[in-house]
């Protein structure tokens, strides 16, 4: 595992994250297709935020599990709680510091067919 800091684009929200970019996913979702967010889910243990708590709103939908955090400045969306794993923390790894995501291998998930796709394989799992 690699030690990794990230942020938003105004660099008001940061992070550390302790994560394996070997179970990156993309998933097309109405919301994650929209965002081109890339995935890697860590436990709470492995996150930690270093900066911007009073910088952050929180979107929800839906089912209202999935906590969507977002800078109230720039608008970016580096992490959120995850409806699949509600006790975890999903980072965006397109904003990690130094992550070129054009080398990594990425899963895609079939979000539009949340239900179903959680049935099967799951690739962060």
């Amino acid at each position: 595992m690699t030690t990794y800091e990230g942020g938003c684009h105004c660099g008001k929200v940061r992070f550390r994250v302790t994560a394996d970019l070997d179970r990156v996913s993309e998933c097309n979702c109405s919301m994650c297709a929209k965002k081109g967010y890339l995935h890697v889910i860590v436990t709470l243990e492995q996150f930690e935020l270093l900066s911007g708590e009073n910088d952050l709103a929180t979107y929800e939908f839906n089912t209202r599990v999935a906590k969507h955090h977002f800078c109230l400045h720039c608008g970016i969306h580096s992490f959120y709680v995850p409806r699949s794993d509600p006790d975890k923390i999903d980072v965006n790894v397109r904003c990690l510091d130094g992550v070129d995501v054009d080398t990594l291998h990425v899963t895609r998930f079939d979000g539009r067919h949340w239900e179903e796709s959680m049935a099967g394989h799951v690739p962060w799992r």
